[in-house]
């Protein structure tokens, strides 16, 4: 492994960063263990709050309206950390440029263990009327802005020091965190729902997932700060130009850059929350399949994407990530035309919609992060990077669920498959003006 990763001069990262007197080293499995657990903590606070939009908030906020439109409310209200990111990732350059990496690291993953935790103790519109409803807003905001903060150059600097033949690979690695967070928030609410009656799920039950992901949290903080603070990694990260840099001036700068790499990954990220929130919401509300069962299917098809996302890291380096990314937006669009027909299909359809989807998912999502983000200059890599992501989860999947739920509701299941092709359309329209612009540099 120490000659995997290269830097520009040659050197592996065992060798960059081993120091006379026994310091210790900063090795390629430090960095991907390091990646993989700050990755599945995050997801698995996405997938806590995500299933709960779902499952909980309709019940516990807005118990006098009907389930579908108290559902779109609850989708409304998971948009707002999406909208929150491309603040969040403004205000915690600046503390990462001022105070460092590890201020940085530590305030933003409190603040989402905090506001996550924070939700647990949520009372109900029974208790407080719609406060409850401002006061889980106020904690998703905190979510999306300590999402941006989280941000600490690790994916970036594992698939930028890796050999021209194996960066898919190890662009793959930091994906693998999506799957791993939703097997474990799903498990958990698989369990409780499952367990308990339906009223003590409402009371209690379903607050027990929310403490847990203060506690991953807690773990994958220590995990990465282990790294981040170490003179070793923080002179690796100099070496490959990883700093943070004002946001404006790297709009001013590279701004056609970010706005390219916000929409190549549109259709993986809109397949995204099609294949893990919006089915439960449609199952739920359209369906006589329990969510219990429904969430074990989807357990399955994490288990799928697992597979396919490491897959996707083999193929990438064959035939290169944005022709994968390419290919991938093109499944996409050929499974738009079969998703509606499956989920209009009962209990088998339903599952064969979360089998293909979790898989082409997978296939997709190894590789979205940095197939266009990469071509930021050295100087604006880090902070492009991280507000192309905002951007992108923004654009391709903040509104997902709602966008899609209402019109389905309204129009008719066929409105997924059109909301899964614009995404697959926009994919290849902006990896074609990317190769373009290349072109013409």
């Amino acid at each position: 492994m120490s000659q995997d990763l290269a830097l520009p001069n040659g050197s592996s990262i065992e060798q960059a960063t081993g120091h006379a007197g026994g310091h210790s080293k900063v090795s390629p499995n430090e960095i991907a263990m390091a990646v993989v657990i700050g990755r599945t903590s995050e997801f698995f606070d996405f997938f806590v709050y995500g299933t709960a939009s779902v499952l909980v908030f309709p019940n516990l906020l807005f118990p006098e309206i009907d389930r579908l439109t108290a559902t779109l409310y609850s989708f409304a209200l998971f948009s707002l950390a999406f909208l929150a990111r491309p603040i969040g990732s403004v205000i915690f350059m600046e503390i990462g440029r001022k105070l460092g990496r590890g201020v940085k690291l530590t305030i933003a993953l409190f603040l989402l263990g905090i506001s996550t935790a924070a939700i647990s103790f949520l009372p109900g519109y029974s208790q407080i009327g719609y406060a409850a409803v401002y006061l889980l807003a106020a904690c998703r905001i905190g979510q999306g802005l300590a999402l941006a903060g989280a941000w600490d150059g690790l994916a970036s600097l594992l698939a930028l020091s890796a050999p021209d033949e194996k960066r898919g690979w190890y662009a793959m690695m930091p994906q693998l965190g999506a799957p791993f967070g939703f097997l474990l928030a799903s498990g958990l609410f698989a369990f409780f729902v499952s367990a308990l009656s339906t009223a003590d799920f409402l009371d209690w039950g379903w607050r027990y997932p929310f403490f847990v992901a203060f506690a991953v949290n807690v773990v994958a903080l220590f995990a990465r700060l282990r790294l981040v603070m170490t003179e070793q990694f923080s002179e690796l990260l100099d070496q490959r130009e990883l700093r943070p840099t004002s946001v404006f001036e790297m709009i001013w700068a590279e701004g056609g850059k970010v706005i390219i790499g916000a929409f190549a990954p549109l259709a993986t990220f809109a397949l995204f929350h099609l294949v893990t929130i919006f089915p439960l919401s449609w199952v739920t509300l359209f369906s006589t399949q329990s969510p219990g069962e429904f969430l074990v299917t989807e357990m399955v098809g994490a288990s799928i994407m697992i597979v396919t996302v490491i897959a996707s890291g083999a193929i990438a380096d064959k035939i290169g990530r944005r022709t994968l990314l390419g290919i991938s937006a093109g499944l996409i669009a050929a499974f738009s035309f079969v998703a509606p027909l499956l989920l209009a299909g009962g209990v088998g359809g339903q599952t064969g919609f979360i089998m293909l989807g979790f898989g082409l998912l997978g296939l997709a999502f190894g590789q979205s992060s940095g197939a266009v983000a990469s071509k930021f200059s050295s100087k604006y890599r880090y902070t492009g990077s991280a507000l192309t992501s905002d951007l992108a989860w923004l654009v391709g999947a903040g509104f997902a669920p709602l966008v899609v739920l209402g019109l389905s509701s309204s129009f008719g299941i066929a409105a997924v498959g059109v909301y899964l092709l614009s995404g697959a359309a926009c994919t290849l329209a902006s990896l074609t003006f990317s190769r373009q612009l290349e072109t013409v540099e």
